[in-house]
């Protein structure tokens, strides 16, 4: 298990590129199964997760070539659907919660499809029915093998049909996005999760040859077409990593420059920094973040507290929350963060606690920051990431803390945040990483 020593008390300086957007990566990765041309993708992120989808192709049959340092080039002429029926395939789809999104595209253009239970992040429950309940309303038959842990989906026919989601699930719409461009008729999807990610799928469909309507919308209608063909592919700058960023040189008290931000695409996230106290200045498409002393958390007009909670596009990403968390510790004023979609995000505060923050941990969904205002430095502990976000949110505590923090679990970090150490490195960060 690899390890972060990170030295902290230093301040950073400099311009730093956000890596392209590791959730939009894991979909429109997934939609080259929809064609058997060529499918070029740009700007993809060198991490783990989207590593393993792409491994897991290349075992599909499907041709990969790497184009460039973060370009790809994808053709899914021969794929051999008795893959599926492996222990590797199962063994490696279950590490991956991103695997699920093979089903959509298998169905689409194969009339069938298997995965197991997939892995990820442990955040709290993250069901999976509205992905085959929409399978099952495009007429595919659906199974679930409780003992070996795998679903079966079968579908040769499918057809357009009305179904209004139960949850605005992004993974979920993507899905069964991709299920319903080959399906006979009309499709329309109510309550559809409109996230820029998805946005970019859907316009990338569009280019291959699919009709759909409603784009960045909750309301999709998708016409049935019998085939789709290749295009060119350009991922959205990572949101999440762009937060994290803005966290980290207000902890820091760093000078950062966020270069090629795509702000037209962030929605709610400078705002939402800026109630925290963070000066961000937009300079074309970066965002210049000035070296701050002191940055005071607003309150509401009546003067309550500040809530920062998340909520399904276009509110604030729960991808988020705990970045926004970490660096309320060391703002001035109090604010309540509630996670509302996942129960499970939240238990990592223990370890801000231990190195001295004041977070009343109110249930597992709502959490108390008193921020320190400088005052009281952090301290370095030794401490095990979670998950992705609470890695990095912890990564950024250990920054701003005095003396060397050990950091475990790293591969979690590497899952979504691509060399994280060496590019904060180049800013003046000190972290060794430990094999």
């Amino acid at each position: 298990m690899a390890s972060f020593l990170v030295e902290g008390g230093t301040r950073l300086s400099g311009e730093i590129t956000p890596q392209g957007a590791k959730n939009e990566a894991l979909q429109v990765i997934s939609a080259v199964l929809l064609t058997d041309e060529t499918v070029y993708i740009h700007n993809v992120p060198d991490i783990r997760d989207v590593k393993s989808l792409i491994e897991l192709l290349i075992d599909f049959g499907v041709e990969v070539e790497k184009t460039n340092v973060n370009a790809y080039k994808f053709t899914a002429r021969n794929v051999d659907l008795d893959y599926l029926e492996t222990d590797q395939f199962l063994k490696k789809a279950a590490t991956l919660r991103g695997s699920i999104m093979l089903l959509g595209p298998l169905l689409a253009r194969f009339g069938t499809g298997k995965m197991p239970k997939p892995g990820g992040d442990k955040i709290g429950r993250r069901r999976v029915d509205t992905h085959f309940v929409g399978f099952q309303k495009l007429g595919a038959t659906f199974h679930y093998d409780g003992n070996a842990g795998f679903y079966t989906v079968d579908g040769r026919q499918l057809k357009g049909t009305y179904m209004h989601l139960d949850e605005a699930s992004v993974t979920g719409t993507a899905n069964l996005v991709m299920a319903a461009v080959m399906a006979k008729g009309e499709t329309v999807i109510y309550n559809a999760a409109c996230e820029p990610y998805l946005q970019q799928l859907c316009n990338m469909l569009v280019r291959m040859g699919a009709i759909i309507e409603g784009v960045g919308s909750n309301l999709l209608k998708i016409q049935g077409v019998n085939a789709l063909k290749g295009t060119d592919h350009t991922l959205l700058p990572d949101m999440i990593e762009i937060g994290s960023f803005i966290g980290l040189a207000a902890m820091t008290q760093s000078e950062i420059t966020i270069k090629n931000a795509r702000i037209d695409q962030l929605g709610l996230i400078p705002d939402t920094f800026r109630k925290l106290g963070i000066e961000l200045i937009f300079k074309g498409d970066d965002i210049y973040i000035p070296a701050q002393d002191h940055y005071e958390i607003e309150a509401y007009i009546d003067g309550s507290i500040l809530t920062i909670s998340d909520a399904i596009w276009p509110g604030f990403t729960p991808d988020l929350l705990s970045i926004a968390l970490v660096t309320a510790t060391q703002a001035k004023g109090t604010v309540l963060i509630h996670q509302k979609m996942f129960e499970s995000r939240l238990f990592f505060v223990d370890k801000l606690i231990d190195m001295g923050a004041q977070i009343i941990l109110c249930d597992p969904h709502r959490a108390t920051v008193i921020g320190l205002d400088r005052k009281v430095a952090l301290k370095s502990i030794a401490m095990t990431s979670p998950d992705i976000r609470a890695g990095v949110s912890l990564l950024i505590a250990a920054l701003s803390a005095q003396g060397t923090s050990e950091i475990h679990n790293i591969e979690q970090i590497d899952r979504g945040y691509q060399h994280i150490d060496q590019r904060l490195n180049q800013l003046g960060a000190k972290i060794i990483r430990k094999e």
